[in-house]
Formats: C-alpha cells, structure tokens, sequence
C-alpha cells in the first residue's frame, strides 16, 4: 500500500499545484493554454518516440491486449445508448456523456503507468494509445454525427483528426523506428531523453490548471451516468476481456488502470467545437479527476 501512495501522491499533487497556480494565476493565466500546447505537440511526442523507439516490442499476446481495451470502450459506449434509451437526455448533454465515459486522460495514464509499473509501464502504455486514441475518436466523431448531426462532421474532419493528432504520430514513428531496427544519432537520442522527462511534469500541472470547481453540478443524473460507465462499467469490461484473452498480470493492471482514468481535458474542445454540452463536459471533466484517485487506489491495491 506504501508503493500505492508514493506512486499516486505526486501525479496528483502536481495536478493540485497546477490548480493552485492558476488561482493565484501564476506565471499568468496565458501562460498555461501555451504551455499546454509546448506539451501535447513537443514534449509527450518526445516522450512517446523516446520510450517506443528504444523499448523491447515483443509481446505474445500483444493482439488480446489491444482488442481487451477496444471492446470494452466499445461496449461501453453502446451501454450508455442503450442507457439513454431508458433514461433520455438531450442531444447535446448525451454527447458529453458519452466523451465522459470513454475517454481517458493521457497524462495521467503515463505519469502513473511510469511511476507504477516503470519503462515496460509506458511502452504498454503507448501501445494501448496507438489504437485506443483513433478509435475513440472515430467513436465520439461518430457519436456527434448521430445526435448533432453536424455539417463539419465527415469523413475528412474524422480523418484530420487522427491524422494530426501528435500522440497517435510519434507512437507511430516509436514503433516504426523499434521495428525496423533504427538507431538515433546519440544527439538526436540524448535530445529526446532530456525533452521527456519533463513531458509528464508539464502534463500534470496543465491539468490541474483546466479544473474548473465552480462548474460541477454533482446532482445531475448525467454526470453520475458517465462516471459510473468511467469508473465502474468500463473497469469491469475491460477485466472480463482481458481474462477472456489470458493476459497476464501487469497487461490486466495496466488496462483496468487505464479504464478507471478520469476522462480527457481535450473532451471540452471536441464539446464546444461540434456542439456538445461544454458545461457538463467541463463539470464531467472536474469531477472524474478528482474522485478518479479513489478508484485508482482501489485498482492498485487489488491488480497489483
């Protein structure tokens, strides 16, 4: 329990030193939506490219591991439609609901997976961000054209989406550089390494400063839902799965951690650019981030 909580205590004490900073809004509040920006196109891509590139790749059940967290995401998403069905809500709030229960924050993901499990943490890790990134966005893309019916959304916005993102990128340049056998000039290696170890840092104070208190409205049953597919359904799922496909035990602490993870901060840009419910979204966000503590400390103690 000591390696729970020396593990858990400085990701999310950077998170509430983040919020602290933006109270006190420091350096300024304009500094933290670029730094932000310095972290999700330079320094987690160096990280990713970093760890992949110079990891060992070889799994025997790399397949199993994989589909454990896409059908659970999946499934996931069709028990809240289903949920919504029973208990409707409107278009817009459902959109949030759904970004609520499926997607997971990135920076916490790694900064734990790092801190827990060490460099095979974060390969596992980036393994699962390759795939689980591009689909849950075709998802929640696909989402958005169902209830919203937006004009922006098609086959070319989806497309950019996955393409342009520079997680999916560089773990896909880690990967290629790893399998093809590739070795960085010492240079351009050393460079990387100094870059990624202040990736997660820089990630964690960046969420602590998009937390927005004042916003959460914990009595609404649509909040309640998406966290209870966040925390509870999709957990369960993705442990029937993994079981199903004989992992063994870090690949299942590894997924059940990364399916009790609070949802994205990136949740609220996708909400306020294709007509979601950014309200809910942001109190969605604010209060999976911070009940998500309790639930990770459950999957530690039993999973490891």
């Amino acid at each position: 329990m000591e390696h729970i909580f020396s593990a858990l205590i400085p990701v999310f004490g950077l998170i509430l030193i983040g919020y602290f900073f933006k109270r006190i809004k420091f350096p300024s509040l304009e500094f933290w939506p670029q730094a932000d920006k310095l972290t999700y196109y330079v320094l987690m891509p160096s990280l990713l490219i970093y760890k992949l590139s110079n990891a060992s790749l070889s799994s025997s059940n790399s397949l199993g591991f994989i589909l454990s967290a896409l059908l659970a995401i999946f499934f996931t998403m069709i028990i809240l439609m289903l949920t919504n069905k029973i208990k409707p809500t409107s278009a817009s709030s459902f959109t949030s609901v759904v970004q609520g229960g499926i997607r997971f924050n990135t920076y916490v993901f790694l900064a734990l997976s790092g801190a827990i499990f060490g460099n095979e943490g974060l390969v596992l890790s980036a393994i699962i961000l390759t795939f689980a990134i591009p689909f849950i966005n075709v998802l929640c893309i696909t989402i958005f054209a169902l209830y919203i019916n937006d004009e922006k959304l098609n086959f070319l916005y989806l497309l950019k989406s996955i393409v342009t993102n520079p997680l999916i990128i560089a773990c896909i340049i880690g990967g290629s550089i790893n399998f093809l056998g590739i070795h960085f000039p010492v240079i351009i290696n050393n460079t990387l390494e100094i870059l990624n170890k202040a990736a997660l840092p820089m990630g964690l104070l960046s969420v602590g400063f998009g937390l927005v208190i004042k916003e959460i409205k914990s009595s609404k049953s649509e909040l309640i839902i998406s966290s209870i597919a966040k925390h509870l359904i999709m957990p369960i799922l993705i442990f029937v799965f993994a079981k199903y496909f004989e992992l063994d035990n870090i690949m299942i602490s590894i997924l059940v951690l990364f399916a009790v993870l609070p949802t994205a901060p990136t949740s609220f840009i996708l909400a306020r650019q294709l007509g979601g419910d950014i309200r809910l979204m942001s109190s969605i966000i604010t209060v999976q981030t911070l009940i998500s503590a309790l639930f990770i400390i459950l999957v530690l103690k039993f999973f490891i």
